[in-house]
């Protein structure tokens, strides 16, 4: 281990995710796991299948909801995130999958170890074995627009990974659990003002093309737009649910 990398802690909201949590989790080996400091909670939100007994198989920590009340995926980071006991914390989705995983967490590290950095996102692109061109294209221009929205001060990050300092994450007391959808966008916008998001190309995650195969580009996109606007200019979100595809 190196003494000099601080405790990550990562964290992953699931629900019903049995069919693609566990090669979610398997890329977190022991050899990373150590190296880097890592501990692995699943937050889960009242999975009924497998997902929890896979959870338990790879994960330091899981933790389950209280209540038996449906909820949206920001209560499920929160609930991650009040559990971590690292000093950088980096959300994913159950889909997600990093391209290298050591350089991955170097990246991020020497990103966020800068003073005036107070959070950390990345490139996302749909996995390469189910990639299409047109996939390709417009992952290509959403990386884009994130990141110049970054550079020119609006904060913004893709939900499939979100790395943030914990006492960023406590001041800005996390997600806005109140927003089934764009929750994302608030959560940066608020940690914009407290320093700069550091947006790293380089560092590539790949998700399931799952949403985008069954509702399509032009739904989806409509809808993040929306989103935003509210956000933006109403703080709240324009979808009342946002259902998972499974």
């Amino acid at each position: 281990m190196e003494n000099a990398s601080p405790k990550i802690s990562v964290i992953i909201p699931t629900l019903n995710e049995e069919k693609l949590l566990e090669r979610t989790l398997a890329q977190f080996t022991d050899e990373i796991k150590n190296k880097f400091h890592l501990e692995i909670i699943v937050s889960d939100g009242g999975s009924t299948d497998e997902t929890i007994s896979i959870a338990k198989k790879y994960s330091s920590v899981v933790v389950l909801k209280e209540n038996s009340l449906k909820e949206n995926i920001a209560i499920g980071r929160n609930r991650g995130g009040k559990s971590a006991n690292g000093k950088i914390l980096v959300f994913l989705n159950a889909d997600t999958l990093l391209k290298n995983v050591e350089t991955f967490f170097q990246n991020i590290i020497f990103a966020i170890e800068q003073e005036d950095v107070v959070g950390v996102t990345c490139a996302v692109y749909v996995w390469p074995e189910e990639e299409l061109f047109g996939d390709r294209l417009i992952h290509w221009c959403i990386n884009n627009w994130f990141w110049f929205l970054n550079v020119i001060g609006i904060g913004m990050g893709r939900g499939e990974c979100h790395i943030v300092k914990k006492e960023m994450f406590e001041q800005t007391n996390g997600y806005d659990e109140t927003m089934p959808a764009g929750e994302d966008f608030d959560f940066f916008s608020r940690l914009r003002k407290k320093g700069v998001i550091a947006f790293l190309k380089k560092n590539v995650v790949y998700e399931s093309p799952r949403r985008y195969r069954t509702s399509g580009y032009i739904r989806i996109l409509s809808q993040w737009f929306l989103n935003a606007m509210w956000v933006f200019f109403l703080k709240k979100s324009y979808s009342r649910r946002w259902s998972p595809i499974r």
